[in-house]
């Protein structure tokens, strides 16, 4: 699918939406169900699997394999929420996909049977293509000085209404990352998934899917969502670094890009770090499987060291295309030039919360030091 998705990118930077086509393709290959239950027809493979393909798919186009990513880990999550929302989202059709915005900016009220839901939220990514949504709020504390609970909150499409013209960014154009808005709609308590839940994995729907796979902490299988596609778009900025410096003579000093040293430099420095930390993502997820299989607890230390790992690399690969942008030349410059885009979106990608390491650092150290962590979405 990588030439198919290079040669929309285009399209789908100028649409500020990912073609319905990819989408089509997508589905047909069946990677939208990597991560969902058999029992739903789901695939329920291995995480690694999932960010593969994402991985491939960005290197066409990381609007693409963003969208890709954010959309696809949801059916994981789906799987976390009681019985009876499983059954509304997938029941007549398994193919449904959901989009999501965190952000706990929603207004909520608690009544019986569940909650009142208002707000404005953004970032929902692939909205367009998806028939339901995932939103973050904060429940109001029961009693005086007791704390909040944070809860995503899934509703249908006939719950919501898309803002398409708010997102006009300058990377990422195409992840379609609309605007959803709620005007006090009502949802059921079984429809909502608690923040402490994914933390302790303690959710309602390992009950229905006991599988190794579902008792991973949720953050991060989500967490990796929004970084992975970064290596897909460094291995296609990489490459566009190469192709230029084949062919590129400087019109100023008559010397060939292919005999600069430091461009030279600049682009083994890219390819063998990239794939440093391709590796080391890798491996946390094998470790953390491993764990999974054995019934064991993720002990704290390595969720800490995790989550930071997931959160830095989005901003070293960006450094690094920038240390190959430099010395191209200005030709480079031009928006026809291959690795402009894939320079912009890693750093739009860069803005995400979940992709800041420094979110990270007091709960790094604190693992080590054997503290309980002051972030749960780990």
């Amino acid at each position: 699918m990588i030439p198919a998705l290079r040669a929309r990118a285009a399209r789908c930077v100028a649409d500020r939406d990912v073609p319905a086509e990819s989408i089509a393709d997508m589905q047909e290959a069946g990677f939208f169900r990597i991560l969902q239950p058999r029992r739903w027809g789901g695939f329920e493979m291995h995480p690694n699997a999932f960010y593969e393909v994402q991985k491939a798919l960005a290197e066409g186009c990381m609007s693409t394999g963003w969208m890709y990513g954010v959309v696809g880990c949801h059916p994981y999550e789906i799987a976390l929420f009681h019985e009876a929302a499983q059954a509304e989202v997938w029941g007549s059709d398994p193919s449904t996909l959901v989009s999501s915005s965190y952000q706990p900016v929603g207004k909520v009220t608690v009544v019986d049977g569940g909650f009142r839901l208002s707000g404005r939220w953004g970032f929902s990514t692939g909205s367009v293509h998806c028939q339901w949504v995932v939103l973050g709020a904060l429940v109001p504390p029961t009693e005086p000085g007791g704390a909040p609970d944070m809860r995503a909150f899934l509703l249908p499409r006939s719950d919501y209404t898309i803002d398409r013209d708010a997102w006009h960014v300058f990377g990422l154009q195409g992840t379609g990352s609309h605007d959803v808005i709620v005007d006090d709609v009502f949802v059921p308590d079984y429809r909502t998934h608690r923040s402490v839940d994914g933390f302790l994995c303690t959710n309602p729907g390992q009950e229905t899917n006991p599988g190794p796979l579902y008792t991973l902490p949720w953050a991060q299988v989500f967490m990796r969502s929004v970084s992975t596609a970064a290596f897909g778009g460094a291995r296609a900025a990489i490459n566009a670094a190469i192709e230029i410096a084949q062919n590129r003579v400087s019109t100023n000093t008559g010397k060939a890009s292919k005999s600069d040293p430091f461009l030279l430099a600049a682009i083994s420095k890219a390819h063998a770090q990239v794939t440093e930390m391709e590796q080391t993502l890798h491996l946390t997820f094998e470790d953390l499987m491993g764990h999974a299989e054995r019934g064991e607890a993720i002990p704290m230390e390595k969720r800490t060291l995790y989550a930071y790992n997931s959160s830095s690399v989005v901003r070293r690969m960006a450094e690094l295309v920038d240390g190959m942008m430099e010395l191209l030349g200005g030709r480079a410059i031009y928006t026809s030039s291959p690795i402009i885009q894939p320079w912009l979106d890693l750093h739009a990608g860069r803005a995400h919360v979940a992709n800041d390491p420094n979110n990270r650092t007091q709960d790094l150290v604190g693992g080590i030091l054997g503290q309980a962590p002051t972030f749960t979405f780990l």
